[in-house]
């Protein structure tokens, strides 16, 4: 009985850290960084105050331990994903697959909407955030671009500024979604908006066929 006992408390143990980066994650949402105090998270997670201290030394590291515990292993797998020898279209597709079905509709959506609401009061929060997702995020954007220009099948761009038209709309997605979205009486769909996005960004880049671009220039000196 005493050993089923422990066994009991040592699977509980183990599950502590997990119930305590959920329950931040709820706390964060709900009040943002600046309200959220570690006994609300103690108390959602049913532990006490004392308990937290045990695994995270305050809340600016219990916010980076649920954005490197829960959302960068998401980019590992995107990233390995994207490393595949693919054509950039289908790469593209799947990053922003991965957006819609794997981040908008995760808890984690929320954490660029706390980062950029809190970002003036809290910078060494939002240079932490910037380097862990958002820079990494362009980094696997401007590679897949980059692919595509070298392999003839994207026209050459301005990479280092595409970037960030591709990622805006990702990004205005889930800000909407936990901002305006609550109280707009047209729900935003993010798949819908995501495959839309792909279809303007693919044919944005994709190489122009060389009789368009022959008739195109004959057409500019009429």
């Amino acid at each position: 009985m005493a050993h089923k006992q422990e066994t009991r408390w040592q699977r509980r143990k183990d599950s502590r850290p997990s119930e305590i980066l959920n329950a931040a994650l709820a706390c964060f949402k709900e009040r943002g960084f600046a309200g959220t105090r570690l006994e609300d998270v103690a108390a959602k997670a049913g532990v006490t105050k004392g308990t937290i201290y045990l695994y995270y030394a305050n809340k600016e590291e219990l916010f980076e331990a649920v954005v490197r515990t829960e959302l960068v292993p998401n980019l590992d797998r995107l990233e390995t994903a994207l490393a595949e020898p693919a054509p950039a279209a289908v790469l593209l597709e799947r990053l922003f697959s991965f957006w819609a079905h794997t981040v908008a509709p995760s808890p984690l959506s929320v954490i660029p909407k706390i980062v950029i609401a809190e970002a003036g009061n809290f910078p060494k929060l939002a240079r932490f955030f910037l380097e862990a997702a958002p820079h990494r995020m362009l980094r696997l954007i401007a590679s897949v671009i980059r692919r595509g220009i070298a392999r003839g099948e994207f026209r050459p761009v301005d990479v280092d500024h595409v970037v960030y038209c591709v990622i805006g709309p990702l990004i205005l997605s889930v800000l909407w979604q936990h901002s305006l979205g609550p109280h707009d009486d047209r729900p935003l769909d993010v798949q819908a908006v995501c495959r839309a996005h792909l279809d303007l960004v693919v044919h944005g880049l994709r190489l122009a066929p060389q009789s368009s671009q022959t008739a195109s220039r004959k057409r500019g000196k009429q």
